[in-house]
């Protein structure tokens, strides 16, 4: 073992000493060559013998053949699958004990009412046990996007007219589409005025392998999430390189600051302080059952903590139930006012199973409250608009600086709507190069390989208006790393892709800009067999870049 004995040893005495039900075997690690880490193996007390597998049948497992690195792997310290496997079940042992101790931590979807009751079937989040390497040049090209992207969100956003004409065909083939665009229209006839305009926004993206370039795959605008647990995974992997660091030959310093979940209190903070009502509470709107709630009570902790706000959590359905708009336009929600609300809800169809739902975004949009987003700030997320912003000339509508214009374009990847039938034929004959994008959030919805000529083939013999629910995106092949993946107590050696996701913060009250930055950043890992990359949908970990 390239481990000192001396480690080892307290690890086997942690083990022994950690609980009571340690005296059965535990389940801890997978054998399986599946995709969904099956616990299949077992943890016996004062035992660190624990097998590591991959799913991949033709990744090299001795430790006498190397892993064939691509050109960001700089190193062969990142060829992770070949360290010592004593030294990774180590490490595997310390990183579960972390995340419990700091609350990195989900619901277990297997324990009932862990997505509602706090505290009850917590499980450690799904991460990547060691830190994934990326260049430095593109970490610092889309951080130093976000607040263009910030300043651009805003400005969409205050074209009414762009946002319907844009989406007037989408509009007719999807029903959740054109159920936001009424609640817009509802408010452009009532001349309704916001203000004050707070964003927390999310900017993703990919390192495409061929050309080196670093492309946007989405805009998030409304409940862009983890901002909490990503700030947690840096502090988790400073941790383990701070332990283990000489072993590995990596430096914890190279992981980037994270302090997201600080940025996005901050932003709320200075969001209430302008409604100045000091009385008012900050609303969470929230799904019935949340996995993923301790992401969101970490920003309520700060809130309280930090900044001395209390926040209020409810579903649309409590906020039809219990809201009202006072005479003065203030929104009231079982009798306390609310300053601002911040949606974690309200994404996806799924949210709205009742005319109840709808009822509750239409009474909040026409309250005085800030909204984290108003309806204009979410329909500039669609990917529809995505799309629209790449055609030419069109940034130039919004921004004047040449060099912001020059930056954001070089990070769009090819969008196309799918009247544009070059493109669709090229689509059907080489399905493989393209992934079909409904108007829809969360993870789970993209159509890819042959399901795109089948999709697209279906939508011209049906010769209906329903392609005007999506767009086509050229597809992106990133970089292929060596990670080991743990979920569920379970540690799985796969090659993966990542993806970026980068913070921003906005707030702005009339023509006065409070903030604008780029506020930390989330990475997500996934096999790179997979398509689809959502954590909170089962597709990928959490994780953090190594700079290189």
């Amino acid at each position: 073992s390239l481990y000192p004995r001396k480690r080892v040893k307290e690890a086997k005495m942690i083990a022994g000493i950690g609980c009571v039900a340690w005296s059965e075997t535990v389940p801890f690690f997978s054998t399986s060559k599946s995709t969904t880490f099956p616990v299949l193996s077992a943890f016996r007390r004062h035992s660190l013998s624990i097998p590591f597998v991959s799913s991949s049948p033709n990744l090299v497992m001795s430790p006498t053949e190397p892993l064939t690195l691509n050109p960001l792997q700089l190193s062969p310290l990142f060829d992770y699958h070949r360290l010592d496997q004593q030294l990774l079940r180590t490490i595997a042992y310390d990183a579960l004990v972390w995340c419990s101790l700091h609350g990195l931590l989900v619901a277990d979807k297997s324990v009932k009412n862990s997505g509602s009751v706090p505290g009850v079937g917590l499980v450690h989040a799904p991460v990547a046990l060691l830190p994934t390497p990326f260049t430095e040049n593109q970490w610092s090209e889309a951080t130093e996007l976000a607040p263009i992207f910030n300043e651009l969100v805003d400005r969409v956003s205050l074209d009414a007219t762009f946002l319907q004409q844009a989406l007037s065909r989408t509009k007719k083939a999807d029903e959740f589409t054109a159920r936001l665009l009424d609640i817009h229209s509802k408010m452009l006839q009532i001349d309704k005025k916001e203000e004050i305009r707070l964003g927390l926004h999310r900017s993703d993206y990919m390192l495409d392998e061929k050309t080196k370039s670093l492309l946007q795959i989405e805009l998030n605008t409304i409940a862009s999430s983890f901002a909490g647990l990503s700030n947690l995974v840096t502090e988790l992997h400073r941790y383990i390189l701070s332990r283990h660091g000489k072993l590995l030959g990596l430096d914890s310093k190279r992981i980037p600051a994270n302090n997201a979940v600080n940025q996005y209190a901050e932003a709320l903070a200075k969001a209430w302080s302008e409604y100045n009502n000091p009385r008012a509470v900050i609303m969470i709107v929230v799904q019935t059952e949340e996995r993923n709630m301790y992401d969101q009570h970490f920003v309520s902790a700060v809130l309280r903590e930090k900044h001395n706000i209390t926040t209020i959590r409810k579903t649309l359905a409590e906020v039809d139930q219990e809201g009202e708009i006072l005479p003065d336009g203030t929104l009231s929600v079982n009798g306390q006012a609310i300053s601002v609300i911040y949606f974690r809800a309200g994404y996806t169809p799924v949210d709205y199973p009742s005319e109840s739902e709808w009822r509750a975004r239409l009474l909040m949009e026409q309250s005085s409250a800030i909204k984290c987003p108003s309806i204009s700030y979410h329909l500039v997320g669609t990917k529809k608009i995505q799309q629209e912003l790449a055609k030419p000339g069109v940034l130039e509508r919004f921004l004047e600086s040449k060099d912001d214009i020059a930056k954001l374009r070089k990070c769009f990847a090819g969008l196309w709507c799918l009247d544009d039938s070059n493109v669709v034929r090229k689509a059907i004959e080489r399905p493989e190069l393209f992934v079909m994008k409904p108007q829809r959030e969360g993870g789970g919805n993209n159509i890819y390989g042959d399901d795109v000529r089948k999709t697209l083939l279906e939508l011209q013999q049906a010769g209906s208006q329903e392609e005007g629910a999506y767009i086509l995106m050229q597809r992106i092949f990133p970089s292929v790393s060596a990670s080991i993946l743990m979920r569920n107590g379970c540690c799985h050696k796969d090659r993966v892709i990542s993806e970026l996701g980068v913070f921003g913060t906005y707030l702005r009250n009339k023509n006065r800009v409070i903030m604008n930055k780029q506020s930390g950043y989330l990475m997500r890992t996934k096999m790179s067999s997979s398509d689809e990359g959502g954590v909170a949908a089962g597709f990928a970990v959490l994780d953090s870049p190594y700079l290189t």
